[in-house]
């Protein structure tokens, strides 16, 4: 599984790792900032997208409209899980509202069930 997230305050793969999760079957990248976001991800073509809300210099929630704007047109493949990781119950909702396939708190991310195969 190929993983992309776009956090800028917490090491994820070692949230994860220390959490007790198993990384040897994932690709794991993590970007500190959203700079060139829609590029990385074009690129990378993550599996799953980690999207923290209050990243500079753009918002998550505004890479993932981006995102799912470009994905409706055929511009960029659209990763089959698209997850909210922003700490503000608030911000995960505004992402799940705008299009996010499911939404959880950075720190209980090793809990979610994407990691269960």
């Amino acid at each position: 599984m190929k993983v992309l997230a776009f956090e800028d305050s917490f090491d994820l793969a070692a949230l994860l790792t220390e959490a007790g999760l198993d990384m040897s079957d994932i690709e794991f990248r993590q970007h500190w900032n959203t700079m060139d976001a829609l590029d990385r991800i074009k690129e990378f073509e993550p599996d799953v997208l980690l999207l923290d809300h209050w990243i500079p210099p753009t918002k998550g929630l505004d890479i993932l409209r981006q995102l799912l704007e470009l994905s409706a047109a055929g511009q960029i493949a659209r990763p089959v899980t698209i997850l909210a990781i922003s700490s503000s119950d608030e911000a995960n909702e505004a992402m799940l509202y705008s299009g996010a396939d499911g939404a959880i708190a950075k720190f209980a991310l090793a809990e979610h069930e994407i990691w269960v195969e």
